[in-house]
């Protein structure tokens, strides 16, 4: 957890060249929430390391696009050649209720931007397309079930899998709103460390985070014992509990609670709950306008002098360091 917790610290100023430069297609009905989760892990990066992307929405036409769920968007603008220069990444916003009809524009915009060199990406039935366009020749894809057999007719020469999301070199797919966030945390990963990507899915998926291993394990999930006293540690970080008292309150033995610390995430009990503490610290301080004291007192710490040293272990400064992001 040491690790994930230093993914805030940026040592290195990126040079603002490097930004990656998303643009994504509004199509008529498409998923918002799949559209959302993909937009989210952007804004959050960006949250994390200032400057790292930037995005624009784009439609076919001029005026406002529905979604799925009737809100309706005005894109940024209207997708045109020129823009494709402009652009890292190309996100096809598709829906349940997306019509599937070619479009000759679009085909060449696509075609375009492939050769271009710009990466391809579909969401729900996104990949539809791409496949129209003849973008997704010898790749592997995701799409949502519904469409399968449809992609599967315009584009004999892909491989429809059925799979949540697909990255297959330059072309991304997802076929659901959950997909769409791993697809968007994969591309990440691949241009950035693991940090960061840790530090999204802490933000965004917390649950799912909240039980990453120190030293993984092949094929090893966490039990349910487990998670449940990580879910008592967390439930009480202002007054941290006894590891007897947690032992006795999941039903089981302080051994038995060392040896599921150890098998499954690899440190102690002692150590997860110090760090859960310590990174609700880091939170507090840097999204709320509570003093150190107070930050301290609700993480359980019995003095300044210890908070500070067991801050300064982790994050390498003094929490009176740490930058304040409230405005």
């Amino acid at each position: 957890m040491k690790g994930k917790n230093l993914r805030y610290v940026d040592e290195n100023k990126r040079d603002p060249s490097t930004q990656a430069r998303a643009g994504f297609i509004l199509l008529e009905h498409f998923s918002l929430p799949a559209f959302t989760q993909t937009l989210d892990t952007l804004v959050t990066a960006n949250l994390l390391r200032p400057g790292l992307f930037a995005s624009r929405t784009f439609g076919l036409r001029e005026g406002e696009v529905a979604s799925d769920l009737g809100l309706v968007i005005r894109p940024d603008a209207r997708l045109e050649a020129s823009a494709l220069r402009e652009l890292d990444l190309l996100v096809i916003c598709g829906g349940y209720r997306t019509e599937l009809k070619a479009d000759e524009a679009l085909n060449t915009l696509l075609t375009m931007a492939a050769e271009l060199g710009v990466t391809l990406a579909g969401l729900w039935n996104g990949a539809w397309f791409l496949g129209a366009a003849g973008v997704l020749d010898g790749y592997r894809c995701a799409i949502h079930p519904e469409h399968r057999a449809a992609l599967a007719e315009v584009c004999k020469v892909s491989q429809v899998t059925s799979e949540a999301f697909v990255i297959d070199r330059d072309r991304l797919t997802a076929s659901s709103p959950a997909g769409a966030f791993h697809m968007a945390l994969e591309w990440i990963k691949g241009l950035h460390d693991k940090a960061l990507v840790e530090g999204i899915e802490d933000i965004l998926s917390f649950e799912e985070s909240r039980y990453r291993r120190i030293k993984p394990s092949r094929h090893l999930t966490v039990s349910a014992p487990l998670k449940e006293v990580v879910r008592l540690m967390d439930a009480n970080l202002e007054e941290p509990l006894e590891l007897e008292q947690l032992a006795e309150y999941a039903g089981r033995s302080r051994r038995q609670i060392e040896r599921l610390f150890k098998e499954q995430l690899g440190t102690t009990p002692q150590r997860y709950y110090l760090e859960l503490r310590i990174t609700e610290a880091r939170r507090l301080l840097q999204h709320t306008e509570l003093s150190q004291v107070d930050v301290l007192v609700a993480c359980g710490f019995v003095s300044p002098s210890h908070f500070s040293k067991c801050y300064s272990a982790y994050f390498g400064y003094r929490p009176s360091r740490e930058v304040r992001l409230v405005k």
